[in-house]
C-alpha cells in the first residue's frame, strides 16, 4: 500500500471511530437558507492555513470580519505548527487554545476548526471523505478525496463507466455501479485492501446501491424482473427481496438514519414524487414536497430533512422536512448529499456542459467550489462518508 493511501485509511478508521462515539445532535431548526452568518474574525494566520481556515469556517455558516464586529476571536500562528486560541467575544470567555503537530499544515488547520466546531457542540467535518465520480478522457472512475476536494486518491482503474458511489457507513467500504463487464453492476471495494468484488450481477440493470445506517442491509435499483423496481438484501447479498412493483422507475434509494425506512424517487398513481417504504416491505407513503420531478434524495443524519434535486427550467437543489411539507429551493444543482453535521451539503452542478463539485451550508445559502482534480474535465455525483 502506498504512502497515500496509507494515510487515507488512517484517516478513515479515525473517522469510523468517531462516528461510534457520542453523538451531536444539531439544531437546523432555522429555515434553511434564512439564518446569518456567525461572524469570527481570524488573527496571526497565513497563506495556506489562513485559506483553509476562511473555507473551512465559510462552509459552515461563518462569515470572517474584523475582530471588532466578530461573535468569535480566532487568533494563533502558523510558523511550522499550527497553534489556535478561540474567544467567545459576546460571554468573555476562552473557549479553545491548542498547539497541533505531527501532520501537514492542512490537516492541522482542519483540526483547529473540527474542535472550534465541538465547542459550539456542532459535529465537526473537516477530516472527513467524499467520493464521488470524475470523468477521464471517455470513461470515468472512482475517487476519494478530503471533504475540500483536497489530497484525492483514485479508486477505480475500470477504463468504462461507473455510477452512484456510496460509502458503506463506518465501514471502509464503497459500493457504486460499473460497466467494466460490459453491464450495469454494483461492486464493493474494499478501500483498505483495494480489495474489490462483484455485488450484484442480475440480469438487466443493476443500479444505485445504499447502505443502511447500521450496515447490515443494501438497497439497490434492479431490473431483473422485467421492471426497474427497489430491492434489498442483506450485506453478503442474500435474502434478496423486492418492495415495489412499477410499471414506472424507481431510483436514488437512501435510508432514515434509525433505518426503518428507504426513502426513493419513483411514480404512484402517476404521480412522480418521493417515497418511503419499511425495508421489511409494505405500502408506499408519499412524501409531499410541491415539487415537480423530485429525485436523487438524501436523508440528513439527524432525521429531520430530506435533500434532494428538483427539475424547474434547470435542476435545482432542494430541502423538504423528512415528513413532509413546504420545500425549499437552494441553489442550482444535482445530487445532494448530506455531511455527518446534517447542515452541510456536497453536491454537483453543471456549467458548460461539465460538473463541478461544491459545498453548500443549508442555513445560509453559502457555497463553495472544492479543489478540482487534474485532468478530471467534470466531477460528480458526491457521497459523503458518515
Amino acid at each position: 500500500m502506498n504512502q497515500n493511501l496509507r494515510l487515507l485509511v488512517v484517516a478513515l478508521c479515525v473517522m469510523a471511530g468517531t462516528s461510534q462515539a457520542a453523538q451531536i445532535d444539531i439544531d437546523v431548526d432555522v429555515q434553511p437558507g434564512a439564518a446569518r452568518p456567525i461572524l469570527v474574525s481570524l488573527t496571526g494566520f497565513t497563506g495556506e492555513a489562513a485559506s483553509v481556515l476562511n473555507f473551512d469556517l465559510y462552509v459552515q455558516g461563518f462569515a470572517v470580519t474584523n475582530v471588532e464586529a466578530a461573535q468569535y476571536a480566532l487568533e494563533g500562528s502558523n510558523n511550522g505548527n499550527l497553534q489556535g486560541r478561540v474567544t467567545d467575544r459576546v460571554q468573555k470567555k476562552g473557549l479553545l487554545s491548542k498547539a497541533y503537530s505531527g501532520a501537514s499544515l492542512r490537516r492541522q488547520a482542519h483540526a483547529f476548526v473540527d474542535d472550534f466546531a465541538q465547542q459550539l457542540q456542532r459535529k465537526p467535518i473537516c477530516q472527513t471523505k467524499i467520493a464521488f465520480k470524475g470523468e477521464l478522457g471517455n470513461g470515468s472512475e472512482i475517487f476519494i478525496s478530503d471533504f475540500d476536494g483536497y489530497n484525492t486518491q483514485g479508486v477505480t482503474k475500470d477504463g468504462s463507466i461507473v455510477a452512484a458511489p456510496t460509502w458503506a457507513p463506518g465501514r471502509l467500504g464503497l459500493y457504486y455501479t460499473s460497466y467494466k463487464l460490459n453491464h450495469a453492476d454494483i461492486f464493493h471495494h474494499d478501500v483498505s485492501t483495494g480489495a474489490r468484488k462483484a455485488f450484484a450481477r442480475y440480469g438487466g440493470s443493476n443500479m444505485s446501491p445504499a447502505v443502511s445506517p447500521d450496515g447490515s442491509k443494501v438497497a439497490m435499483i434492479l431490473s431483473k424482473d422485467g421492471w426497474t423496481d427497489l430491492y434489498v438484501c442483506d450485506l453478503d447479498g442474500s435474502d434478496l427481496r423486492r418492495l415495489t412493483k412499477s410499471r414506472q422507475d424507481e431510483s436514488s434509494p437512501c435510508w432514515s438514519p434509525d433505518g426503518r425506512w428507504i426513502c426513493f424517487a419513483g411514480k404512484e398513481n402517476e404521480r412522480r414524487g418521493l417515497y418511503k417504504i419499511p425495508p421489511g416491505g409494505g405500502a408506499l407513503q408519499l412524501i409531499r414536497t410541491g415539487t415537480p420531478n423530485p429525485t436523487e434524495p438524501d436523508w440528513s443524519p439527524d432525521g429531520k430533512w430530506i435533500a434532494y434535486t428538483v427539475q424547474y427550467s434547470n435542476f435545482q437543489i432542494a430541502v423538504v422536512p423528512a415528513e413532509g411539507g413546504q420545500a425549499t429551493i437552494l441553489v442550482d444543482g444535482e445530487d445532494p448529499s448530506w455531511a455527518p453535521n446534517s447542515r452541510t451539503l456536497a453536491f454537483g452542478w453543471r456549467q458548460g456542459g461539465r460538473y463541478t463539485l461544491s459545498l453548500l451550508d443549508v442555513p445560509t445559502k453559502q457555497v463553495k467550489d472544492v479543489s478540482r482534480i487534474s485532468g478530471s474535465n467534470s466531477q460528480s455525483q458526491p457521497s459523503w462518508a458518515r
